[in-house]
């Protein structure tokens, strides 16, 4: 099927007097049924001959499927005046409005969990403080201490061991585990380790609220898992269930967990379905989930409004490049305003990633997905701030229309930018975004980014680096970050380094010309762009998990946004 027309006439059969009246390029969009999701495009050129050529990239094959009278000759791709002389008025579909195949059929997420109430007779769960074990252990009947011993069981963290009832079945469950910051992640193995049946935490912990919130945060964490892409082995409605009571730490934890699983649903998900389009339709779908405005500036109306870096960097994708900007709240809150760099993928552009390097660059839009994420558990929370979320999305791409290495490009600041790098485009996008972020003088400021390998030979995958103007947010964020067990690492902005980013031709350069510091230079970068800003600080993270443990499986990962969470409702909260 083809339709629709970039330049000019939507119809075949008016190519000619498209050409006629002047235009020398038509391009033409197209999709193959059996791939919806990735249209393609294809242009027809006015060659010197006065005959037609036909251009564009792999799809074409698709076009000449879908619509046989378009018919080439060899390689010179020529197609005459007469064969073009037919067709009529083609009306594409809408290419975002069908449902994406990650949402066709879908369960509910954390599916796993259920309210307990009067009709839920669940097995219990017994946590067991490691420490307290053996005064535990002495209270229990004979026919319990053998069975523990029998299995050399000592409640050491996260383990479990199952105790027969009466009738030979489950009686209960133990659960070892540590009261600290990591007590989250004992639990967590639960859900994916019992065997199916409804279980329920011990009323033992129910009144003590901030252990039972790390408890049922585990077993919501437990229980994620991306398989929207796989086929339905039956085994989804055969896993355990866990009954968790009607209390406040429950709905905190499942607060958190929604935010979290937002984040790496929004990772997980390739980017054939995760275009800049679609970010921008997640965005849309939450704020109308919680009453949030949400608008996007789309393609050549970035440059019309001026934000030309994220244009330019967008511009060599044929999905188009926009700025998401979602607000929430009462306008006469204190201003939160929450950036998240959206590169849908990532190639590097003309300084191109190896294809080891690429394989994961799905994940390049990870810092739109924490911020998706924390402002979910924000407006879930009802705080009470005006919320702002800014994502400049592009994909970052090689083609003819992409950006090169050395050319200079203008910033919405003012601040013109010579490329030394193509593959340092993030630092690139959020320039436009932290500039219209800072112009609003909010009390705080957060930028989330998938930025620098630097920051991952810094600190290696689960440690984000944490970079800020101001100190009593740096360590507010380090602090809660310790005590959730969501760390972040603060390093430093390092003055001596700024001029590593002066250039000849441009008022800067987006990388230095030294192999060394690369996460301290991307965010001196990014702090030329929120000068005067209040309070800012920019969390560079991987946002993905290399392997699996419980409650974190391999794939996309929130980093820092309970630490961030915990910090604005302190702050804010009240």
């Amino acid at each position: 099927m083809l339709w629709g027309c970039d330049t000019g006439p939507n119809t075949i059969s008016g190519l000619k007097a498209g050409f006629k009246s002047g235009l020398m390029k038509l391009t033409y969009r197209f999709q193959c049924p059996e791939r919806p999701y990735y249209p393609g495009k294809f242009h027809i050129r006015l060659a010197p001959d006065r005959s037609f050529r036909v251009g564009g990239h792999i799809p074409i094959l698709f076009a000449a499927i879908c619509f046989p009278e378009l018919l080439w000759t060899g390689g010179s791709r020529k197609i005459s005046h007469q064969i073009l002389s037919g067709g009529g008025c083609l009306t594409p579909p809408p290419r975002h409005n069908t449902i994406p195949r990650h949402q066709q059929g879908r369960l509910k997420l954390f599916d796993h969990i259920i309210a307990r109430d009067s009709s839920t007779n669940p097995i219990t769960i017994t946590p067991i403080v490691e420490s307290e074990f053996q005064s535990w252990l002495a209270d229990q009947s004979e026919t319990t201490k053998a069975w523990v011993a029998a299995n050399g069981y000592e409640a050491k963290r996260g383990t479990q061991l199952a105790l027969p009832g009466s009738n030979g079945a489950f009686g209960s469950v133990l659960i070892g585990y540590v009261d600290d910051a990591k007590a989250i992640w004992d639990f967590a193995g639960l859900p994916t380790s019992l065997p199916e049946g409804v279980y329920g935490l011990s009323d033992s912990i129910s009144d003590n609220a901030a252990l039972y919130e790390k408890a049922a945060l585990g077993l919501y964490l437990g229980g994620y898992r991306f398989d929207r892409y796989r086929k339905d082995d039956g085994k989804k409605d055969k896993r355990a269930k866990i009954a968790l009571h009607n209390n406040e730490a429950a709905k905190r934890a499942e607060n958190t967990a929604r935010g979290i699983g937002l984040a790496r649903d929004l990772i997980n998900i390739p980017a054939n379905d995760m275009g800049p389009a679609e970010l921008e339709a997640a965005a849309r779908a939450l704020g109308e989930e919680f009453g949030a405005r949400v608008s996007a500036i789309v393609g050549d109306d970035l440059l019309k409004q001026n934000y030309p870096a994220i244009h330019t960097v967008g511009y060599g994708s044929d999905r188009d490049p926009r700025l998401i900007d979602l607000v929430w709240g009462d306008a006469d809150a204190p201003k939160i305003t929450l950036v998240g760099k959206g590169v849908c993928f990532d190639t590097g552009g003309y300084d191109l990633k190896p294809s080891s390097n690429m394989l994961l660059m799905k994940k390049d839009m990870g810092g739109s997905a924490q911020v998706l994420g924390l402002a979910r558990m924000i407006m879930a929370a009802n705080l009470p701030v005006r919320l702002r979320v800014l994502i400049p999305a592009v994909e970052n791409m090689v083609s003819g229309r992409a950006y090169r290495p050395s050319d200079i490009l203008k910033t919405r600041k003012g601040l013109t930018v010579e490329v030394g790098n193509t593959d340092a485009e993030g630092r690139i996008v959020l320039s436009d975004a932290l500039t219209e972020a800072a112009s609003e003088n909010p009390e705080l400021i957060l930028d989330f980014a998938t930025l620098t390998g630097a920051a991952r030979v810094a600190l290696g995958l689960g440690l984000p680096a944490l970079f800020s103007n101001d100190d009593d947010l740096a360590n507010g964020l380090m602090e809660n970050g310790l005590a959730l067990h969501d760390p972040l690492w603060r390093l430093p902005l390092w003055d001596e380094y700024r001029p590593q980013l002066d250039s000849k031709a441009a008022d800067m350069n987006n990388i230095s010309g030294s192999p060394f510091g690369g996460a301290i230079i991307a965010a001196l970068f990014l702090d030329r762009f929120v000068e005067g800003a209040k309070s800012w600080a920019h969390i560079d993270l991987m946002a993905w998990n290399p392997t699996d443990r419980p409650g974190r499986p391999t794939g996309g990962e929130a980093q820092g946004i309970r630490a961030a969470f915990k910090l604005i409702e302190d702050r804010f909260g009240k």
